[in-house]
């Protein structure tokens, strides 16, 4: 078990490719004497052992249903308790999750990001901080265009339709309106790191309680 006390949760949410991993990252070096967890949303979809390939690329990965959500909030839960978990690791070459587990030990802070982080209730109960990620629509077309090309051997033709069937309608129905519960939202470009040292600073006064 951790010291008494409390283990704080961001939760950063934001459309796809608006930057979110880069915000996390820089927040866990800013606060890098403490001890940081870092999750993503993305190590927690469901496994599709029962479904070929083909079936498998043709699923709404954008809608919270894709998700294994009662075991991420279990596993936030243990985390925010002092507990350690064993993380799903996911294989988007494949889309599914492989056999194998990660362990995650706990930590002070437990920085989760997803595009669905603010639009699940149990989460937002959980999280200390929640922050949202606002990037241009086409920036975070583009960024994820080039993401799904060099690190995930998608074509440029799957990734447009992935992107019009189900990407922009799901961001526009869940992701866009959770905007409202966020207490901070941040404007992402490059160099905005008066916001990220805000988050860290109100970080470390709540760990300072």
């Amino acid at each position: 078990m951790l010291d008494q006390k409390e283990v704080q949760i961001l939760a950063i949410a934001g459309g796809t490719a608006s930057g979110k991993t880069t915000v996390a990252k820089k927040i866990a070096h800013i606060l890098k004497n403490q001890r940081i967890v870092y999750l993503t949303m993305d190590s927690y979809y469901k496994s599709l052992d029962n479904l070929s390939l083909a079936e498998r690329k043709k699923i709404n990965f954008d809608h919270p249903n894709a998700l294994d959500l009662d075991l991420l909030i279990s596993h936030l839960t243990a985390l925010k308790q002092g507990k350690d978990v064993l993380r799903p690791i996911y294989d988007f070459t494949q889309n599914n999750r492989l056999k194998e587990t990660e362990l995650v030990k706990a930590g002070d802070v437990i920085i989760l990001d997803g595009i669905l982080a603010l639009a699940i209730d149990e989460i937002r109960k959980l999280s200390n901080i929640k922050i949202f990620i606002k990037t241009e629509d086409d920036i975070r077309f583009i960024r994820r265009l080039t993401r799904d090309i060099e690190e995930r051997g998608r074509t440029v033709q799957d990734i447009i339709h992935q992107y019009l069937s189900t990407v922009k309608p799901m961001y526009e129905y869940f992701v866009e309106p959770s905007i409202k519960y966020a207490d901070i939202i941040v404007p992402y470009y490059e160099g905005n790191e008066i916001a990220i040292d805000m988050i860290a600073t109100k970080v470390k006064s709540l760990l300072k309680r």
